[in-house]
């Protein structure tokens, strides 16, 4: 997808990311997301702090008691963040969804892929939905697969065939892993949470060096 196609997928995540927070209850907001370590409480906050972020003070002081530890950074900003008010997430989501306003270090792609799954991180443990488009899943996944360092272990999906069953769309050479594009996304984004919706003789090894 070209960059207007790519802002534009982006835009209507974030709308339909906001339309489901702002159903949900105190409790499901504790719920944990499928993002490791943060509930989904903690995810809205990444998801709203991305095109809105906090003053140079207070990344200055995240940055310095991460200690270059890029994680630990993009972690200690989503925590402080996510003391705001449910209202607050849900408003500040909204109100930048158009935003094209890019976080330092990062471009457009990043954006996509990380908008798409972090929305995932939200719906699916509250047993909720939110559509992506194949085509959009599909692009993000294309940026997903080239990021390793210091976000994941680059050699997570070595041995490994992907292949879509709902678009035209594969990546790597090795044991098959086949099934549709979004549930393949977040495997390629260390999430098993749609392992039951792919099949494949690349599924055990894969699950060894995503644990690794």
């Amino acid at each position: 997808m070209d960059r207007e196609t790519c802002w534009q997928v982006i835009e209507q995540q974030r709308r339909a990311i906001a339309d489901l927070l702002a159903d949900l209850t105190p409790q499901q907001w504790e719920t944990p997301s499928l993002c490791a370590g943060w509930r989904i409480r903690d995810v809205a906050a990444h998801i709203a702090i991305t095109p809105d972020p906090p003053s140079p003070a207070v990344m200055l002081g995240a940055g310095l008691r991460a200690r270059g530890n890029y994680n630990r950074f993009i972690h200690d900003l989503t925590i402080r963040h996510a003391n705001r008010p449910a209202s607050e997430l849900v408003t500040q989501i909204r109100t930048n969804a158009a935003s094209r306003r890019l976080p330092k270090l990062t471009n457009y792609r990043n954006i996509l892929f990380d908008t798409v799954v972090h929305g995932q991180d939200i719906a699916i443990p509250l047993g909720r939905s939110i559509a992506v488009p194949p085509t959009a899943a599909a692009a993000a996944a294309d940026r997903a697969v080239q990021v390793g360092w210091p976000v994941w272990d680059r050699h997570r999906l070595d041995g490994i065939h992907l292949s879509a069953n709902d678009i035209d769309w594969e990546y790597g050479n090795g044991s098959e892993i086949r099934g549709p594009i979004t549930a393949l996304l977040l495997l390629i984004t260390g999430r098993a949470a749609t392992l039951d919706q792919v099949t494949g003789d690349g599924i055990d090894r894969l699950i060894r060096q995503l644990s690794r």
